[in-house]
């Protein structure tokens, strides 16, 4: 039996968290479904996992309440559900970056985003852009985009730091910045706009969004993602990637040591 996996998230003010947290909780476990969501005062991020018609009333649900009918979501499929359990979490923010003024709910000026396709077509073309990995060097080190420039940092809230250090030239160039569902860049391009970046853009639905709507060309590797699936190839199915018995870090499926700390896995 296959079964149909949604990310999704969407930047709102929420003032009733609480409430709102016990509202979920029962009817995401009505519909019998797995996994994780967080609500904070500017909106709400989550995965859920299950079958495919309750995965759909839930979308469906989520966007009939008010706070979330801009939902963004992506799908994939698995054989088995890459989660345990269901939990709703309270956090400050939906992902954390510590940075004032660069919510969607605070910016002056989102950065624009980039269709999947509009990206291919740079690519074909070999256009002069910068392209930037927002993620987790553990993440990274599985699989990025050919030519992307990855940041050494372990977590999103040292982006910050990172990127006023960049190259000053850089500034007038074509930046794309990307992450796994495009969350991390609805925050970390308005951030580098605010830096004095002319021409910066967020690219549409992330990583898997490029992938399920080109096929994954120019992509290198695998894609981790928050799950028991560990990574995900362009095909968006399991690549047979496993956590590292060491230092927990994602490894693929060819390797026999971890190429994070170096031990055999």
């Amino acid at each position: 039996m296959q079964h149909v996996n949604a990310a999704f998230y969407c930047f709102s003010p929420i003032s009733n968290l609480a409430e709102l947290k016990q509202i979920l909780k029962r009817d995401l476990l009505d519909l019998g479904l797995k996994g994780t969501v967080i609500l904070a005062p500017e909106g709400m991020n989550g995965f859920l996992a299950g079958p495919a018609q309750a995965i759909r009333s839930a979308l469906s649900h989520l966007r009939s309440l008010p706070p979330f009918t801009a939902l963004h979501s992506k799908e994939s499929e698995s054989e088995e559900v890459p989660f345990g359990k269901l939990c709703i979490k309270l956090k400050k923010e939906i992902v954390t970056f510590r940075q004032p003024g660069t919510s969607p709910l605070e910016t002056q000026s989102p950065a624009p985003r980039l269709a999947p396709h509009e990206l291919l077509k740079w690519f074909e073309e070999g256009r002069d852009m910068i392209l930037i990995d927002t993620r987790n060097e553990y993440e990274t080190k599985i699989g990025t985009f050919e030519g992307a420039f990855v940041p050494p940092i372990s977590h999103f809230v040292q982006f910050a730091d990172i990127a006023k250090n960049f190259p000053e030239e850089w500034k007038k160039k074509t930046v794309v910045t990307f992450c796994t569902g495009g969350i991390r860049c609805e925050k970390a391009a308005p951030f580098m706009a605010s830096l004095g970046y002319e021409n910066v853009y967020q690219l549409e639905d992330g990583i898997l969004g490029y992938m399920e709507k080109t096929g994954g060309k120019f992509w290198r590797g695998e894609c981790f993602v928050f799950d028991q699936r560990i990574a995900l190839g362009p095909d968006l199915k399991p690549t047979g990637a496993r956590l590292c018995g060491h230092c927990q870090g994602p490894v693929p499926k060819r390797e026999t040591n971890c190429i994070h700390c170096g031990q055999i896995t």
